[in-house]
């Protein structure tokens, strides 16, 4: 793809006034969180810098749940995606994505939102809720076919000492129904970001709202915690509803959202995309919650999924990518090839037998050849897909 060329030196002027974007194609769709999430407001925001700063149209196409954010991703009619956890999942073939029908994908990064916000379970404030510990004996609310969103859940037990059998799972058929439950009283406990809307509403309904605390100075718990979800930091989080500097809740943050593609995204769109959302920075920073995330000083390039080639491009262009950020890149891209080469002796050895023979198989043979290759496994146990 041609790339935007410096701008001659009668139109300097106009050059430095406003930012240098690179060439996109003049459509394009991404996947997003639900309609009410931070995520999609973030998407809509990206979309109206698109179409002021470089004339892009970006529809934004809601999911609610990993596989409808994923599903058309995969089939390209969409080109990007505004992910979460799934994007790891997805890599994996865990939980969901270990349907014969999906298996490991080939996932990319071209950037991350790390916000000063955390990624966290909002509580009913009127159960007593005031750390992890207190939630035994509460009501989860879990998504169908949304994974991601449900472990992150499990992840906050964990800290506790607690598993599933230590609350009680509620299933709703998306994120707002499963957001809602906890307002008319259905359910108790639902995962969210401290800036959706969700938590906001919430505060404002008879129930309350409040936050269970994660205390950093808990070294056991966050042993328990990291084991569960290596892809967290823990976060001081400044940024959500009742939240402050002066009053901050100790809690936990992956990137959210994921900017996320295929392969099939060539080098130059995916270069090219990279540069845009990043020269449209100061344009859209103040136009929804959670959007200073996206500054490119917040970027943390060594996570648990490659980052794409063409986003690469990008960060050593200007400096940012480092040898270490190779390296992770690399061993990510090492291990997707060995997940799929154990997917598919798994699929050739089981190709007749049922799924649940198939689902025993997957998870083992998986963690198995993590093992061999070096890499922590993270899942070894999960539902079988529906």
């Amino acid at each position: 793809m041609k790339l935007a060329v410096a701008a001659t030196a009668g139109a300097m002027a106009a050059a430095l006034a406003a930012p240098s974007m690179a060439e996109l194609p003049k459509k394009v769709m991404l996947t997003a969180y639900g309609v009410g999430t931070s995520g999609y407001s973030q998407a809509v925001a990206l979309g109206a810098a698109l179409k002021n700063n470089a004339g892009v149209t970006m529809r934004v196409l809601p999911g609610k749940n990993d596989l409808s954010r994923l599903a058309p991703v995969r089939s390209g009619k969409a080109d990007f995606s505004f992910n979460g956890l799934g994007t790891f999942m997805s890599q994996e073939a865990a939980f969901v994505f270990a349907k014969r029908s999906w298996g490991p994908q080939k996932t990319r990064v071209l950037a991350f939102n790390f916000g000063d916000n955390c990624l966290i379970p909002y509580v009913a404030g009127d159960i007593g809720v005031k750390t992890a510990y207190d939630l035994k004996g509460k009501r989860v609310a879990v998504i169908k076919a949304a994974p991601a969103l449900n472990y992150n859940v499990y992840t906050y037990l964990r800290f506790a000492g607690l598993t599933w059998d230590d609350v009680e799972r509620v299933e709703f058929g998306g994120s707002r129904a499963a957001q809602e439950a906890i307002a008319n009283g259905k359910a108790d406990i639902a995962f969210t970001s401290t800036i959706s809307n969700y938590p906001r509403k919430q505060e404002a309904t008879p129930r309350g709202l409040s936050w269970p605390a994660t205390p950093h100075n808990d070294e056991e718990g966050w042993k328990r915690f990291f084991e569960a979800g290596p892809y967290y930091i823990k976060k001081l989080c400044t940024d959500g509803v009742g939240l402050s500097k002066d009053k901050p809740l100790e809690g936990a943050l992956y990137p959210y959202p994921v900017f996320m593609s295929y392969p099939n995204i060539s080098d130059d769109v995916a270069y090219s995309m990279t540069k845009t959302l990043f020269e449209s920075y100061d344009s859209m920073k103040d136009a929804a919650p959670g959007m200073k995330g996206w500054n490119i000083d917040n970027q943390k390039l060594s996570w648990v999924v490659p980052i794409h080639n063409g986003a690469v491009r990008y960060y050593k262009e200007i400096g940012k990518w480092t040898a270490a950020d190779q390296k992770n890149t690399d061993e990510m891209l090492r291990r997707q090839d060995v997940v799929g080469a154990a997917w598919e002796t798994t699929s050739a050895a089981h190709k007749d037998n049922d799924d649940a023979t198939f689902y025993a198989a997957w998870k083992s043979n998986r963690a198995e050849a993590l093992k061999a290759a070096g890499f922590a496994a993270v899942w070894t146990e999960w539902p079988d897909p529906k």
